[in-house]
């Protein structure tokens, strides 16, 4: 059966689900906040609690939450919750802890070189690239127009 561009659009309209986008904003809007409520929270303790300086408390609050992702992505509850929240899970630092650990537990059977090692930035290392190439064009553009 030959179907034409239009023709095979309203086809897969016609059939595909209706997603309920407020719902989905909604769930992804209060566990991506309390990602980072618990964030703060953790931040917090590690400066007015522990006594560590606010660059220090940042940066074992990251090692933190990335810690808690990988530890839920390997005991399958992170999917379960990203689910839930979608983007949510996915714009903070956790969502990105997930991209990496979860290609290297899936490939973990095909070993530590060739399976773990080959894959672990498939979903990662696209973020990477174009997020440094993005950062270094934007400091070139910075710098052209401080310079005139």
């Amino acid at each position: 059966m030959k179907m034409g561009k239009e023709a095979y659009e309203k086809y897969v309209r016609a059939r595909a689900p209706k997603s309920p986008l407020g719902k989905d904003c909604l769930h992804a809007f209060w566990v991506g906040g309390m990602i980072c409520v618990l964030g703060q929270g953790i931040r917090t303790l590690w400066e007015k609690a522990l006594g560590f300086s606010p660059e220090d408390a940042g940066a074992l609050t990251s090692i933190v939450l990335i810690f808690v992702a990988v530890l839920l992505t390997g005991l399958g509850v992170f999917d379960r919750i990203a689910k839930y929240a979608g983007a949510g899970t996915l714009v903070p630092i956790t969502g990105f802890a997930n991209a990496v650990v979860s290609p290297a537990i899936d490939s973990h059977a095909e070993g530590l070189v060739l399976g773990v090692g080959a894959k672990i930035f498939t979903v990662a290392g696209p973020v990477l690239l174009y997020g440094t190439l993005a950062g270094f064009l934007y400091g070139v553009i910075y710098r052209v127009i401080l310079f005139f």
